[in-house]
């Protein structure tokens, strides 16, 4: 399934408007830098991994050994390095890991669409019409300082998220691409907010220039041109920089680092990601999608999305682990949902959004153990279950975000980060 992908409606005519870089979310970021300071935590980076199109929480981290074969399925579970931690036998780096790492079992929701449900689990608010939400990585670019130097908020290749109500300042800088084995990786291509590119900003300047003094009557709070000065100027100058080059060169990484995380496209992207973080970039989401398998469910899962999937996180976890960061970098996978207990006629499963699973590790979080759980078929939570709002206000927890914390909307609504969140008090030693 393709990753879906999200724009904020601003047209061509809208696009001329502003300058040509009203989608330059990057550097207006940089003007509410000051302001940015959060209250001291744990974590101070993060990596959110978000695996498109659901993946089954039986048939990865939720196995249902004892029930029917029509429930069970293929997969047989393993023992993992964690007393009692049990997950799919195709895991076995990740099971090698567990001490890492914790598993929320029994989350669930009622938005069984795609759409819906990604909006949810990427905000962490139950969508509604009249309002988009700010993703995570907005929330935390506008709360975590970061270095002047480099980007806040990195998406690779791209992300569902978007700066909502907070405006395009804080919307993310897609990579719009993985990078490829033993090969530098640009950052011409990569797109500012928006979709605008770096090259394609170079060839502007002199619009941009022209287009300078239709604005200087403008109020000085329009969200439209905000950040149409020297913030502009700044964020062009930070994405060209030597250290933001340098940081997004996994050619640089030695090889016995770069061997774990294989050639595969979401390994590729867990080690660019790796390097993100270790240079000091706060925010930065890995795509992985194609968990939409209504058939050959365990064909597919076997042959390709699970060896990916296990390669590629467990060589992030050990990496951000032996570089010692791992307690400084909140880790937070999951989809918009899980799959159905029951295997249909095609040997796969469908949309359930009733039952599903996360990982979550770094940032004070208690690795090695599971927190809820599903019933004995994985229909629904075993109890109250969690919500995603809760696994919204755990991460932000991590890294001392308050998710109480209210926000402005344009026209002066007060807006709670995560309104119906909760901490998950049992993810904390």
């Amino acid at each position: 399934m393709k990753t879906p992908t999200f724009c904020d409606g601003i047209t061509r005519r809208d696009f001329v408007r502003v300058g040509a870089i009203g989608s330059l979310g990057l550097a207006n970021a940089l003007r509410q830098s000051h302001a940015a300071d959060a209250k001291p935590a744990k974590a101070t980076n993060a990596v959110f991994v978000y695996l498109g199109g659901g993946p089954s929480h039986i048939d990865t981290f939720d196995p249902k050994p004892d029930s029917p074969a029509e429930i069970r399925g293929e997969f047989k579970p393993t023992q993992t390095n964690a007393a009692g931690v049990t997950i799919c036998e195709h895991l076995p780096k990740l099971a090698k890991l567990a001490d890492c790492y914790a598993i929320v079992r029994g989350v669930t929701h009622t938005l069984a669409g795609h759409e819906l449900g990604t909006e949810y689990l990427n905000a962490g608010n139950r969508p509604i019409p009249s309002l988009t939400y700010p993703g995570l990585g907005a929330v935390v670019s506008k709360e975590v300082a970061g270095d002047k130097e480099l980007p806040h908020f990195v998406a690779i290749p791209t992300t569902p998220q978007k700066a909502g109500y907070l405006g395009v300042r804080y919307a993310p800088l897609q990579t719009n691409d993985v990078p490829k084995p033993n090969i530098p990786f640009s950052v011409r291509g990569i797109s500012l907010g928006n979709g605008l590119t770096v090259g394609e900003f170079e060839n502007r300047q002199k619009l941009l220039a022209e287009l300078d003094t239709t604005f200087k009557g403008a109020e000085a709070d329009s969200k439209l041109i905000d950040g149409m000065d020297k913030f502009s100027q700044q964020a062009f100058d930070m994405i060209r920089s030597a250290k933001a080059r340098d940081a997004f060169d996994v050619s640089k990484e030695k090889a016995e680092v770069a061997k774990p995380f294989g050639e595969g496209r979401f390994g590729m992207s867990c080690l660019l990601a790796l390097r993100l973080v270790a240079a000091g970039v706060r925010f930065v989401t890995v795509g992985f999608s194609g968990w939409d398998t209504h058939g050959g469910n365990f064909k597919t899962l076997q042959n390709n999305l699970l060896p990916q999937l296990d390669t590629g996180l467990a060589a992030l976890l050990a990496g951000l682990k032996e570089r010692g960061l791992l307690d400084t970098t909140t880790v937070f996978v999951v989809g918009e949902f899980g799959r159905t207990p029951k295997i249909n006629d095609k040997a796969g499963r469908d949309h359930w959004p009733r039952a599903m699973t996360a990982l979550m590790a770094g940032g004070g979080i208690k690795g090695g153990q599971v927190v809820g759980a599903s019933d004995d078929k994985g229909m629904g939570p075993a109890g109250a279950g969690f919500a995603p709002d809760q696994l919204a206000a755990s991460f932000y927890h991590t890294l001392g975000i308050d998710h109480t914390k209210e926000y402005r909307t344009a026209t002066g609504r007060p807006v709670m980060i995560a309104r119906e969140g909760s901490v998950i008090r049992g993810l904390f030693g």
